[in-house]
């Protein structure tokens, strides 16, 4: 939703709050309809960030990954949406799930210090798993439900994500190499 003030909250204030874990900023995310093309604005710009830490991904790996975050975003909200309020009985819409999970890629923005020297690997290592809790919260808060649940849809989820996504890398990366 929104602050008392009745006023947006700020993208990078939503982002911080949801790296943190902080389940009101997920409740506030998930209710307020127009936080949606934020969700977007920070998959996106997480894509950037790996892409930088990625080191040598140039423009062509940036946009692509950009591409394929978007679409990977998209097809696991609709996963996670079947799976979590279809099969598991939450109660979330698509757009819900949509701003939840996408806010919950917020700690992928640190991807970009993978570049770094000795340091880099632990961010590489730390993010995704930071990225998986913070996905449960979400999904849990999202779709109303126990935790357990959440990890079952997270994890179901995941699964119908990994084939797609596999397959629009491999495009990309034939297309970049062109």
């Amino acid at each position: 939703m929104t602050s008392a003030d009745s006023t947006p909250q700020p993208m990078f204030e939503r982002m911080k709050r949801a790296a943190m874990c902080d389940v009101d900023t997920y409740e506030e995310v998930e209710a307020d309809t127009t936080a949606t093309g934020q969700a977007g604005a920070v998959v996106a710009l997480v894509a950037v960030a790996q892409g930088i830490g990625a080191a040598g991904s140039g423009v062509t790996g940036i946009v692509g990954g950009m591409v394929i975050a978007l679409l990977s975003w998209l097809i696991w909200s609709g996963v996670t949406y079947l799976v979590g309020d279809k099969l598991l009985g939450g109660t979330a819409t698509w757009g819900e799930l949509l701003r939840t999970l996408g806010f919950a890629q917020s700690p992928g923005v640190l991807g970009i210090f993978a570049i770094l020297p000795v340091v880099g690997g632990l961010f590489t290592f730390a993010i995704p798993i930071w990225i998986l809790v913070t996905g449960i919260i979400a999904i849990r808060q999202a779709l109303d439900f126990s935790t357990g649940k959440a990890v079952l849809t997270a994890i179901l989820g995941w699964m119908a994500l990994v084939i797609p996504t596999a397959i629009l890398a491999g495009l990309v990366a034939s297309q970049a190499t062109s």
